[in-house]
């Protein structure tokens, strides 16, 4: 198992791209690796032929842990084997996909491990009242928004497959959507008499990017000394920037995040030692403001960076943050897009979310959470008046930033909102 990311400690066997027995040359995509941030191509090391796959699509295994034997066609690997089945025996089995129980072997094409559905949530019986499933069909499934339970499978035991998907994908007409559920039925009495069990479930793999985001959490929290500072924000000329933009240049869609971003960066340039992290023995100071934008996405939060934030316009952010956020939740961002951030911003206005605390992603400084911006009565000259407002809660490393200065950097990035003309004024 290659290491495809600066974090990555293990990874988890997408897809492979050959079978045994097919010829391969060095530097040819040998099987797509979900890391923790993104799915990765592997490349074959050797030219030979693939003599055996050690590991299933689905399984994960540590770095360095052997996968593949790659070799001449007649060269003997039987030592190789039994040497790869005594230390297999001798360590805990590899943390694989799902945990299926016996059922009928998939095709050469599919994961081995089936998915099992609630059975209360099932169709029709495929196996004991299960629908089984391939991991990549799952994920094609829910890719495209179709409905399992629609489809009959035609791999083995009525298993739903890669095929199965990709044919129900070029149907015309597409099926329509499932009707909303009536009302009644969300409010069913309990039948008189009835005794219920426990209520069915069903297990689904952690990613790799949920198990690093999991760990890197726990040495954040704990280990990182927080300190929150929060202040409420006078928006109104912020969106008459960002709709006079708008209006100007309609391909810009510049959103009100872009420009907190700008905002940011100005602030961290005026407030060198906010853009900064914790070193163990030393303090960096970054002369440029490397923003992480939290992206949420299917198996996880993602902060891809724009570099030297505060070089760049609000039109050129705009448009490098819808590119690489699209990228990120098709997860095909590469490494050095999703790492080295000298602060970052978690936004979940659009959520209706007020206000709340993020937590710091080391060796990061700080982070900002961003609120909504809503309409408030706010006193003004002596007068109520209704106002855009929004509140932003920073969260310190207080090895890193002291109070007042993590106040005067919020003071900063306040000013400059409010009357966001001193953006143009320092140009």
């Amino acid at each position: 198992m290659p290491k495809l990311s600066p974090t990555m400690e293990e990874g988890q066997l997408a897809r492979w791209l050959k079978k045994e027995g097919d010829k391969v040359s060095m530097g040819e995509p040998l099987a797509e690796i979900d890391t923790d941030k993104a799915t990765m191509e592997m490349q074959a090391l050797s030219n030979g032929v693939l003599r055996k796959i050690l590991i299933n699509e689905g399984e994960s295994a540590p770095l360095g842990q052997p996968i593949a034997i790659i070799g001449e066609p007649d060269e003997d690997i039987s030592s190789l084997l039994k040497s790869f089945e005594n230390k297999a025996a001798q360590a805990p089995a590899p943390v694989k996909a799902e945990q299926p129980e016996p059922a009928a072997p998939a095709s050469e094409s599919e994961p081995s491990a089936p998915l099992e559905q609630s059975p209360q949530a099932a169709p029709s019986s495929r196996d004991g009242g299960r629908q089984l499933i391939s991991p990549i069909a799952a994920r094609m499934a829910a890719d495209a928004g179709i409905s399992l339970s629609s489809l009959q499978g035609s791999g083995p035991g009525g298993r739903i497959v890669k095929r199965d998907i990709e044919a129900a994908m070029t149907e015309k007409p597409r099926a329509k959507a499932a009707p909303p559920v009536p009302l009644a039925a969300l409010n069913r009495p309990a039948e008189k008499g009835a005794v219920y069990g426990p209520s069915a479930y069903r297990d689904e793999p952690v990613s790799e990017m949920r198990r690093t985001i999991a760990k890197r959490l726990v040495t954040s929290l704990g280990p990182v000394p927080h300190f929150f500072l929060t202040v409420e924000i006078d928006m109104e000329r912020a969106a008459d920037l960002r709709r006079s933009i708008n209006e100007l240049y309609p391909d810009a869609k510049l959103s009100v995040n872009d420009v907190i971003i700008k905002v940011t960066a100005a602030a961290l340039i005026a407030h060198p030692k906010v853009n900064a992290s914790f070193q163990d023995k030393t303090i960096r100071h970054y002369e440029h403001a490397d923003i992480g934008v939290a992206v949420a996405t299917d198996n996880g939060l993602i902060t891809p960076v724009v570099r030297s934030a505060d070089l760049k316009s609000l039109v050129e952010i705009a448009a490098e943050v819808r590119e690489l956020a699209g990228r990120a939740r098709a997860r095909k961002l590469k490494p050095e897009e999703y790492t080295g951030a000298s602060f970052s911003i978690s936004n979940l206005g659009m959520f209706g979310i007020d206000e709340f605390t993020g937590v710091i992603n080391p060796p990061e400084g700080a982070i900002l959470a961003v609120g909504a911006m809503a309409p408030k009565p706010v006193v003004k000259d002596g007068s109520i008046l209704v106002r855009q407002t929004m509140r932003v809660t920073m969260s310190c490393d207080h090895r890193v930033i002291d109070g007042a200065t993590g106040a005067q950097f919020l003071q900063t990035f306040k000013q400059i909102l409010e009357n966001p003309l001193y953006l143009f004024l320092s140009q």
